[in-house]
């Protein structure tokens, strides 16, 4: 098991002039996913030679009808391809539809199939958060099946070791595959101090992992 002190000396010994951008990729519907999200922003601008870029996706429906503008009213901009393409990491973040990401999301991963024909994202750290209505709605099936797409890109899945200590005090999200939030079934309950904790510390993992890559001569 990796320390978090340890993982701290291997972005010393390994930093690398520049700025590493760190990609925090989402959807939401009530809000709680945006809000991981920010804390996962929160966790990468910790360190110091680390910036988070906050993007999202918009909804989908079977008849578009009323178009997404181009640019949402407000939060984020909408993720382009040239963001991935750009990134050092990504982490991404969906609330649970059947234990598997919502449709915008796969809507937009669906999208990348030039990524992964240049290998884009080979090589890049990857994280995954998902807040679900019940605590047992589907949390690690989500996280886990929001791995394959990035697994198939070749990128490095990164979860959250057990050093953070909020993994085993934690009484409601929260879990080894990545951060997790137990909503409620109206989407009422806010992060916790534990779920909020987690998801900086996956923040800061996938940072750290890219900071340490980005200074090694073989990835």
């Amino acid at each position: 098991m990796v320390s978090e002190e340890r993982w701290s000396a291997i972005v010393e010994e390994h930093l690398v002039n520049g700025e590493t951008n760190v990609l925090v990729l989402y959807y939401s519907v009530q809000g709680n996913t945006a809000s991981m999200a920010h804390q996962v922003a929160r966790g990468v601008d910790e360190l110091a030679a680390a910036s988070a870029m906050v993007r999202t996706v918009p909804r989908v429906r079977v008849v578009i009808d009323t178009p997404e503008p181009a640019v949402p009213a407000d939060g984020p901009p909408y993720v382009d391809l040239e963001d991935l393409r750009q990134c050092h990491a990504l982490v991404l973040g969906s609330p649970t539809r059947f234990g598997n990401m919502a449709a915008p999301l796969k809507h937009f991963l669906d999208s990348t199939n030039a990524e992964w024909a240049s290998g884009a994202l080979a090589g890049k750290p990857a994280g995954v958060f998902t807040s679900t209505a019940s605590l047992h709605g589907g949390q690690e099936t989500t996280l886990l099946s929001m791995m394959l797409p990035l697994l198939h890109h070749g990128m490095l899945i990164t979860g959250i070791p057990y050093t953070a200590p909020e993994l085993l005090t934690t009484r409601s999200g929260g879990t080894p595959y990545g951060a997790s939030h137990l909503a409620g079934q109206h989407g009422e309950r806010t992060l916790d101090a534990d779920e909020a904790a987690l998801c900086r510390a996956l923040g800061r993992r996938v940072a750290s992992v890219a900071l340490a890559l980005r200074g090694s001569a073989a990835i």
